[in-house]
């Protein structure tokens, strides 16, 4: 496996695979990685030739006063955890080399990225897209990989994708659970014993919108308003949202419809943490 720094260094080994007639999986990530990346970069190494992980704390996509300075690194783990998946290639690019000086050019999107996450961090979408297509041109994949637990995401990659011609094939990956329920998030490291059992309370709201939906219930805001029920009962916990939507245009439902996403974001103290269902 090897490491590169510079889009030149991509670009130059990704040719080489591509005059070989290899396919290429991208897993993008802010790197220190868990079992829910290695679910992406697991899935990325049976679906392709070769495979990429790139690792990028992107800045652009966080907000004033968010974690940027704090957020976790270790490089020397993710690369021995991404080598024993069976990565060929770790992308781990400074800023500076991901925006020159000078830059001034943005992927912006309306719609899917003005509800949910993109109320609270209006920032934040126009850095994914923004870095998610530069990723996409520096590496040239055939497909890649996205998890999701970060489903507002993945629905705006998806189209990004559609709405830019990109003739790149996107994958969604079933969000990773620890074995209490917990979704696996980097930012996970950043709770105390205490906050991490309060933070239960997300995946348990998520299995009652579930078992509300399995007994037949049909209305969006009882579900929503069952599940907000259960977080308030969690001192250490303050509601962000709690809200149902449509899976496609991230617009509010009332009434349960295929494709529907249940999206929550909690304060557990000060660590946001995100958690959803789909139906």
């Amino acid at each position: 496996m090897q490491i590169a720094t510079t889009i030149e260094e991509v670009r130059t080994l990704v040719k080489s695979w591509k005059k070989e007639g290899c396919t290429v999986g991208l897993v993008p990530t802010m790197g220190y990685l868990h079992e829910g990346h290695g679910s992406l970069i697991s899935r990325a190494r049976e679906e392709n030739d070769k495979v990429v992980v790139s690792i990028f704390v992107n800045p652009m996509q966080f907000g004033p006063g968010e974690d940027l300075d704090s957020y976790p690194r270790d490089l020397e783990k993710d690369s021995a955890y991404c080598e024993s998946l069976g990565a060929d290639l770790i992308f781990h690019p400074e800023p500076s080399e991901m925006y020159t000086e000078g830059f001034c050019s943005y992927v912006d999107m309306s719609v899917l990225t003005e509800e949910l996450c993109g109320l609270s961090r209006p920032v934040h979408f126009r850095g994914v897209c923004t870095v998610v297509n530069k990723l996409f041109n520096i590496v040239a994949p055939d497909r890649a990989y996205f998890g999701q637990k970060d489903a507002q995401q993945l629905a705006v990659i998806r189209r990004m994708v559609e709405d830019l011609n990109m003739d790149i094939q996107i994958v969604g990956c079933p969000i990773v659970r620890e074995e209490d329920g917990l979704a696996k998030s980097s930012r996970n490291t950043y709770l105390s014993a205490e906050e991490r059992q309060a933070a239960l309370v997300l995946s348990c709201a998520v299995t009652c919108g579930q078992e509300l939906v399995a007994a037949g219930e049909t209305d969006a805001k009882k579900i929503v308003a069952q599940m907000k029920a259960l977080i308030e009962q969690e001192p250490m916990a303050r509601i962000d949202y709690v809200k149902a939507v449509d899976g496609l245009t991230m617009q509010q439902i009332d009434t349960v419809k295929k494709p529907m996403l249940v999206a929550l974001a909690v304060y557990i103290g000060k660590t946001r943490l995100i958690d959803n269902f789909i139906v």
